[in-house]
């Protein structure tokens, strides 16, 4: 029975509608897979066993009664620990925060247990979510389930490390540069940055409010997209939400002809390791195989981007520090001064011009993608380097060097890490596609199709590296 905690959300929820498992049964067995394997990986700052024992209850109780909630009903999911969770303490990774205990959810977290999912622990994270490797100074860094020797990728690192081993079905990360989808690819998961605004921030704790997203992560792409039907919305108390429909939930693919695949080569492969490089390169032809067409495309205008992004995030995280540093500077992590050291040498009109030059980037790549579905290319093109290697220097490059998960936060379009195959250290590699604007849909279709045609998720059920 411990096989259905590897199983997808719809297999699960399938096996509790029909009362072969209970919700009580579930939640045991996955806190059970956590109190066996959480001492290994580090994946949760605070594992909420009363809290969720108390949910799946509830929700049997309606179970009983032929209530159905939907197709998270009595499904175990682990939230960052920057989504405020009512009654339980979060941290944002941060012993400034150790102590609060928020008196409402976050709107995504919210939105989950209205849908019958049952809150299973608060994920580790890097400090404040800024950074890319989950090593964090209090509460210690998460491990990758394939080498906990390696970094699992950040900042949602232990939500990914959750996901993979186990101990939860999913979870919801938040994404300012790559955060959802690097530590995705790295852990051998699935994770989804929905387009801009689709899903309410409130109540996540900020880094960069007008790059910040929320959203799902999965084992697979059909289960990131019942999470995210469920968590998408408009948010009057978030400024940046969208008052649109964007459909989610949809028909499989039975292949991809017809499916226009954008690839600019001189950004996707700069920086890539040979290896993963190799992988990339299979995944691309598995893809053509399925019928879709690979094309070249250009995105004039991708570094000035990119550096506009950094301008835009260290200016804007600085100014949501900076009440606490007066207080609590001492209590900050060494990479995260760093971090504010950079950001406030950003002057008011450099940031203004980081986001006129933004603002072109979007227009002209939305041309460049004129009869593309989405722009394919690798999430991570470095496999996750040893814990503890990491200096302060590094926290603003990190994301950058590890993956091309950058672009589509620049950008605001709907991005889909995949997993697509391992590297000869048996190390995960993820396939990013990128979307145009609202096409959330059609990107998680084209990723669902892929990974049903390869079933990479099938080894994580097979990984014991995490319990050697």
């Amino acid at each position: 029975m411990n096989e259905l905690l590897f199983e997808t959300i719809e297999t699960a929820g399938n096996a509790i509608k029909t009362k072969q498992i209970s919700p009580v049964e579930l939640t045991q067995m996955t806190l059970k897979q956590i109190r066996e394997h959480e001492p290994r990986v580090n994946a949760f700052i605070t594992v909420m066993e009363e809290e969720a024992l108390a949910e799946a209850k509830q929700l049997e109780a309606e179970l009983v009664n032929n209530q159905v909630r939907g197709p998270l009903h009595g499904i175990p999911i682990a939230v960052k620990d920057i989504f405020q969770t009512k009654g339980v303490k979060t941290t944002g990774g941060s012993k400034i925060f150790d102590g609060w205990i928020p008196d409402e959810d976050a709107a995504a977290v919210q939105k989950l247990r209205e849908a019958g999912a049952i809150i299973i622990g608060k994920a580790n994270l890097h400090e404040f979510a800024m950074g890319a490797t989950t090593e964090n100074p209090h509460y210690g860094s998460s491990k990758n389930p394939w080498n906990v020797k390696r970094i699992p990728g950040g900042s949602s690192g232990g939500s990914a490390v959750a996901t993979a081993t186990g101990m939860a079905f999913g979870a919801v990360g938040s994404d300012t540069a790559g955060s959802i989808r690097l530590p995705a690819a790295m852990c051998g998961t699935v994770g989804f940055k929905p387009t801009y605004g689709v899903v309410s921030r409130r109540g996540c704790l900020p880094f960069s409010w007008s790059l910040d997203h929320a959203g799902p992560m999965t084992r697979t792409a059909r289960d990131a997209a019942i999470m995210l039907e469920v968590m998408k919305g408009h948010d009057q108390k978030d400024p940046a939400s969208v008052k649109r429909h964007v459909p989610v939930l949809s028909d499989s693919l039975s292949d991809l002809k017809d499916v226009k695949l954008g690839f600019y080569e001189p950004y996707m492969f700069a920086g890539i390791d040979a290896d993963v490089k190799r992988v990339i390169e299979e995944s691309f032809r598995q893809l053509e195989l399925l019928g879709a067409e690979i094309v070249p495309i250009d995105l004039p205008g991708i570094d000035e981007a990119l550096n506009a992004l950094k301008a835009i995030a260290q200016s804007e995280v600085v100014s949501v520090h900076e009440p606490l540093l007066k207080k609590y500077g001492h209590l900050y992590g060494d990479d995260l001064k760093y971090r504010f050291e950079f950001g406030s040498d950003i002057s008011a009109t450099a940031y203004i011009r980081a986001q006129r030059r933004r603002d072109q980037f979007v227009r002209e790549t939305i041309k460049q993608m004129q009869g593309i579905d989405a722009l394919v290319g690798p999430t991570n093109v470095q496999p996750p380097f040893e814990i503890g290697t990491m200096v302060p220097s590094m926290a603003i490059s990190n994301m950058f060097t590890l993956g091309k998960t950058p672009l589509a936060n620049i950008l605001g379009f709907p991005a889909l890490s995949v997993a697509c195959g391992f590297t000869s250290e048996n190390l995960p590699v993820g396939l990013q596609l990128i979307g145009k604007p609202f096409t959330d849909q059609r990107v998680l279709q084209i990723g669902d199709c892929y990974e049903k045609s390869v079933q990479w998720v099938k080894a994580l059920k097979d990984n014991v590296n995490y319990v050697q």
